[in-house]
Formats: C-alpha cells, structure tokens, sequence
C-alpha cells in the first residue's frame, strides 16, 4: 500500500502540481515601456572574490533609465568595499557607485537585511533591484526585469539566476537544488494572483518602493534567514508577483565541496521547518515515501509491488530531465536523484542537529541563534 501511494503522490506531482517540473518560465531579453529610476542594493560581507565581477556587471547595465548602484559594505575584513569600488574605475561609471559601510548590526536583525535596509535607506529610486554580491548580470539584464515589471504591472520581479555547477559536487547537487526549490514553490503557482504559494529567488528580486514601504519595509522581516521567501509572501497580499528562472545573471559563488553544500542546506533547513520537531519528522516520513520508497519496492518487491516502485521511480526520474537539460548535465544523473534526494534529506537532520546542539545557523562567520 505504500508503495502504491508512493506512485499515487507522483502522479498528483507530475499533473497537478503546478506543472513544476517544467523549468519555466524564462524572461527573455526586453526593453521596458516606460524608464523608471532604478537603484541597485548589494548587500555585502566579506566577498572579495566576486564583488568586482558583481558590481562591474551592474554598473555595465544598458538601461535607458536613471539607474545607480548601492554598495553596502557589513563590515567585511577582506577588502570588499575597495575592491568592489576598484571595479567601477576612475571613469563615466564611477558617478553610478556609492559605497557604504557598515561596522554593527543592531540586535534582531539578519546581517543581510540590516545592510539591505541601509541600502534602501540611501536610495530615492522608485524602483530597487536587491541582487547579491556573487551575482554577474548580463548588460540587458536590467532592462528586461523592468520590462516585465512596467508591462505586467507587478509588485515583484524575481528570478532565480543560472547557479555555479563546474565541481562534482555542484554537478551532482546543484541541479537538484533548483529542481526540489521547483517543487516546493511551484512557480506557475507562485505567479498566479490567486493561488497563495508566494517566493522569490533572493539572487534578483526587483521591487516597487511604494509596495515595499505598504508591506513595512525590510524591518518587517527583519529577523527572517529565508528572507528572499518572506518577503514574497507579504508583497503577494499587496499585487502580483513573479517568479522565473534568469538566462541573464549567472551566480559565480563556487561550492567545490560536498561539505559547502552541506553547510549551505543546512544552515536554514531547519528553519524553514520552524524548529519543529514534529513537521522535520513529518517531512522526513513524506521524503521517504517519495523517494526511497519507489527504489525499495523496485529492487525488493515483486508482482505488482515491483512494477509500482518502477513506475514511480520512472515518473521522478523524467520530470528532473528538464532541469537537467537548463543545466546542460547528463540525463543518466536523473538515476540517482534518490541518493540525491537521501542527501538533502541528512542535511536537514542536520540541521536540526546543529539547532538542538545549540550551535544554530551560521553565516560569513556570523551566528544567527
């Protein structure tokens, strides 16, 4: 029987959930209507070996509007500020930058909200792109975010840009990072206004003022580690949103290890089981049900115990094909999605682990509680 419902739940995933599966949307390369004034926060902490990739990028933008670049420098030890204002040159682009710097963080407050909110604080753009410091935007970037901004009339334009995926590591966990984000926030239900599921790729997330300053600014999350997610969802009970994948912004944040990945997983995981010991119990039970279910029914089982496993076994490995594709990987890694998913599923365990032992989420060598 539970095999039976393993098979059961795919079918559901595969036709009526929101057709995530698919890897889509894409925004394509846009002009915008109208050329509202634009400016770009970048939140940063000690991210010298990306931030002058980053900001040149940013500052290379061929939007036809007013735009400027806000770096918000979280007291960083390695020179970001410098590096990142050594990016902009001695040129025309120079009047576009403004650095600033931060030396604490008030109680409360996530490191990467606290610089955001300095950032905006600072801007008088009625549009801001929030974008990260590891993030490379392709010149038409701008442009084609603002487009879909002014021409749907949005509250919010997020994208989840093309992450690295050069080491093994990557290669084998990357993908999947992107496909089970897929799953969770299915993004044709993300942008249907009348569906509740709200989130947002913290990478790029464009955004109206007017709507920010409703919803109560960033100090209304202010607290959040899964902020890009909060945020979504208190903009989505003002106006639309949108969420797609980014074929414009490439991330060049290098995990070389299955360890950084590790830590990346589980520094929220267990936060966004809200530091419940029954839903990680829960969730672990239905992971379980779907992913190592159909495997051991498939190679233990027989009749048609053996003939279910295979079919659901099957149905998860065809509908990870199209991210595979996005990613340009081996369709043969669609066989070990299992085992990949048999990761993910430790390093929540984790994660809670790390809660309970008192250690808590860390960050750029901050603690978070």
């Amino acid at each position: 029987m539970i095999a039976l419902l393993s098979l059961l739940i795919w079918l559901y995933l595969l036709l009526l959930h929101g057709w995530f599966w698919r890897s889509v949307p894409q925004l394509p390369p846009a002009l915008p209507p109208e050329h509202p004034p634009v400016d770009i926060v970048v939140p940063a902490r000690d991210e010298a070996l990306t931030i002058g990739a980053a900001i040149g990028s940013l500052l290379a933008q061929d939007y036809p509007g007013p735009f400027r670049v806000i770096l918000v420098d979280d007291n960083s030890t390695d020179g970001t500020a410098a590096l990142g204002q050594a990016a902009a040159g001695a040129g025309p682009m120079a009047s576009r930058l403004t650095v600033i710097s931060l030396q604490s963080k008030p109680a409360g407050w996530s490191g990467k909200l606290w610089a955001m909110s300095r950032g905006i604080a600072a801007s008088e753009a009625s549009v801001l792109l929030l974008t990260d410091a590891d993030i490379v935007h392709d010149p038409r970037h701008l442009s084609s975010l603002v487009a879909k901004l002014e021409r749907d009339r949005l509250a919010l334009v997020s994208e989840m840009v093309r992450l690295n995926c050069a080491s093994l590591a990557e290669r084998a966990l990357v993908p999947a990072f992107v496909y089970f984000f897929q799953m969770l926030y299915p993004f044709s239900r993300v942008n249907d206004p009348r569906s509740r599921v709200a989130a947002a790729a913290g990478g790029t997330v464009l955004i109206r003022r007017e709507v920010l300053e409703r919803i109560g600014g960033i100090d209304a999350i202010k607290g959040s580690l899964i902020d890009d997610v909060a945020l979504a969802k208190s903009v989505k009970k003002c106006g639309p949103i949108f969420l797609g994948h980014s074929g414009l912004a490439s991330s060049i944040r290098a995990y070389p290890n299955f360890g950084d990945i590790w830590h990346m997983i589980s520094r929220t995981a267990f936060t966004q089981l809200r530091h419940s010991v029954v839903l990680l119990a829960l969730t672990l039970l239905g992971l379980s049900t779907v992913w190592l279910v159909p495997v051991a029914a498939a190679i233990l089982g027989s009749g048609w115990l053996r003939a279910w496993g295979l079919i659901a076994y099957g149905l998860a490995a065809l509908s990870y094909l199209p991210t595979l594709t996005r990613y340009g990987r081996n369709r043969l890694w669609a066989l070990l999605l299992p085992l990949i998913a048999l990761f993910y599923m430790a390093a929540t365990i984790g994660s809670a682990l790390d809660h309970w032992r008192g250690r808590g989420a860390r960050w750029k060598s901050r603690a978070y509680g």
